[in-house]
C-alpha cells in the first residue's frame, strides 16, 4: 500500500473540492455554477442568518462574488432538487434515484403525526395536490407553532413528513427561507421519475464513490459521512470498491486509518487560494477530518453559551493556499451597512500579517457582495490588531 504525504493529501482534498479552477473573471454563468456543484455534489444547507445563508458561501469562495438570485434560479431549476442528502442539501436530480430508499426510513414521521391527528396528512397532501406549489402559511389549517426553535406548527410537520417520504417535494426556499412544497411530478424532471429504484446496497455503494470523489482523498469514516451512511454499512462496501478497482487504498503521513483514493483525483503540485469557509462547508464540516487533514480544532458554537464561546457565534475557518491558517467571528450588521468581526484569530506558526493582508482582502470582497460599505474589526483574538491595520489600509 503506497503512502503519500499530508501536505499531497492536502492538496488532493482541496482540487476534488474546487479549488484549483479557475475563478470566473467576468460574471458568474450556469456552467461555472454547474461545475462547482460537480465538485461539491452536496450543498448544505441551515437557516442561521447572521452573516447570510450558508449555501451561498461555499460557492463564493470557490468562484469569487456572484449574483445570489441567479444561484438561486439555478438550485431550484429542474437540474438540482432539495432532499436529507447529507442534511438538508441541494443535490443533482441524478442522485434522486439514489436517495429513494430513505423515504421509507423516514416513514415514521408521518405515522407519528397520524396517530396523533388522524387524517390530517392526508388532507395537507391532497390540499397540495390541488393547490401547489404551497408554503405552510397557505395552508387552510396550518395549525400554530407549539414553541421556539423546533415547536412546528402541525401543518409545518404534515409537510415535512411528506416530504421527508416523497410524497412532496421542495420547489423553491423563498428569499425569506420559506419552504415551498410541490408534488414530485410537478418539481422533478419526467425521466428521473420514471427510472427504476435502486436497492440500498447499491445506492450506498454509489454513495460512497460520489463522497470518495468529492474528497479526492479520505478515510472511511469521510466517505461514510458525506451522505451520512453508518460505518457498519460503508465498510464493507468500501472494501468492495476497492477490490473492484474503483477506489484505491492508500496510507497518509500521520494517518492512523488508511485512506482511499479516487482514481480521478487530481493531484496538483500547489494550490493557491483564499477563502472563508461556511462551517457547512465540505472542507470542514466533518470535524474530525478537519483536524485530521488540517490540524485544525473547530467546533460550531452557535448553541453554546455565550461566557462559554473559545472564538465565537458564527466562526468562519479561513483557508490560504494549502492550509487553515485563521478563524473569524463574523456579523453582517445590515442596517449599519458595516461587517463585523468580532473576532479573529491566527492558528499556531503562522505568518499573522500574511495572513491579516490575505483575510483583510477577502472581508473586503464579502463586505461588498453582501452589499455592505464597509468592515470592522473589534478587538478579541490574537489576531484582531494585526487584521484592523490590514483592513485600514
Amino acid at each position: 500500500m503506497a503512502t503519500i504525504s499530508l501536505a499531497r493529501a492536502r492538496r488532493i482534498a482541496l482540487a476534488a473540492q474546487g479549488f484549483t479552477d479557475p475563478k470566473p473573471a467576468s460574471q458568474v454563468t450556469v456552467r461555472q455554477f454547474r461545475r462547482a456543484m460537480e465538485r461539491m455534489t452536496i450543498l448544505q444547507l441551515d437557516s442561521v442568518n447572521v452573516l447570510c445563508r450558508s449555501h451561498y458561501l461555499p460557492v463564493l469562495a470557490r468562484l469569487g462574488p456572484y449574483d445570489r438570485d441567479r444561484l438561486n434560479k439555478f438550485l431550484y431549476s429542474e437540474e438540482n432538487f432539495e432532499y436529507l442528502s447529507h442534511e438538508a442539501s441541494i443535490v443533482s436530480q441524478e442522485i434522486q434515484p439514489l436517495l429513494r430508499h430513505r423515504y421509507g426510513q423516514a416513514r415514521r414521521w408521518v405515522d407519528a403525526l397520524e396517530r396523533d391527528l388522524p387524517g390530517y396528512t392526508d388532507a395537507v397532501f391532497a390540499e397540495v395536490a390541488e393547490k401547489g406549489p404551497v408554503s405552510v402559511k397557505d395552508l387552510t389549517d396550518p395549525g400554530g407553532r407549539t414553541g421556539p426553535w423546533w415547536g412546528h406548527s402541525k401543518g409545518k410537520r404534515a409537510l415535512e413528513g411528506l416530504y421527508v417520504t416523497g410524497q412532496l417535494a421542495i420547489k423553491e426556499r423563498t428569499n425569506m427561507f420559506v419552504t415551498v412544497y410541490d408534488l414530485p411530478e410537478r418539481v422533478l424532471r419526467p425521466e428521473i421519475l420514471k427510472r427504476p429504484d435502486i436497492e440500498p446496497s447499491d445506492a450506498h455503494k454509489q454513495m460512497l464513490l460520489l463522497g470518495a470523489k468529492s474528497h479526492g482523498i479520505a478515510t472511511a469514516t469521510d466517505i461514510a459521512d458525506y451522505f451520512r451512511l453508518k460505518m457498519p454499512v460503508a465498510r464493507p462496501l468500501l472494501a468492495e470498491l476497492v477490490e473492484d478497482g474503483q477506489l484505491e487504498q492508500v496510507g497518509v503521513e500521520g494517518w492512523k486509518d488508511p485512506a482511499y483514493l479516487h482514481p480521478e483525483a487530481k493531484q496538483p503540485r500547489s494550490v493557491q487560494t483564499a477563502a472563508l469557509l461556511t462551517p457547512f462547508d465540505p472542507v470542514v464540516w466533518f470535524r474530525p477530518r478537519a483536524e485530521r487533514l488540517f490540524n485544525f480544532h473547530y467546533r460550531i458554537e452557535i448553541y453554546v453559551p455565550e461566557p462559554k464561546r473559545v472564538h465565537g457565534y458564527y466562526v468562519l475557518p479561513f483557508l490560504l493556499d494549502e492550509e487553515l491558517v485563521g478563524r473569524v467571528d463574523l456579523k453582517a450588521d445590515r442596517k449599519a451597512g458595516t461587517l463585523r468581526v468580532r473576532g479573529a484569530y491566527a492558528e499556531d506558526d503562522t505568518d499573522s500579517v500574511r495572513v491579516a493582508t490575505a483575510m483583510a482582502e477577502s472581508l473586503a470582497e464579502m463586505a461588498a457582495w453582501l452589499g455592505l460599505d464597509e468592515v470592522s474589526v473589534e478587538r478579541r483574538g490574537d489576531l484582531a490588531a494585526t487584521l484592523r491595520t490590514a483592513c485600514s489600509c
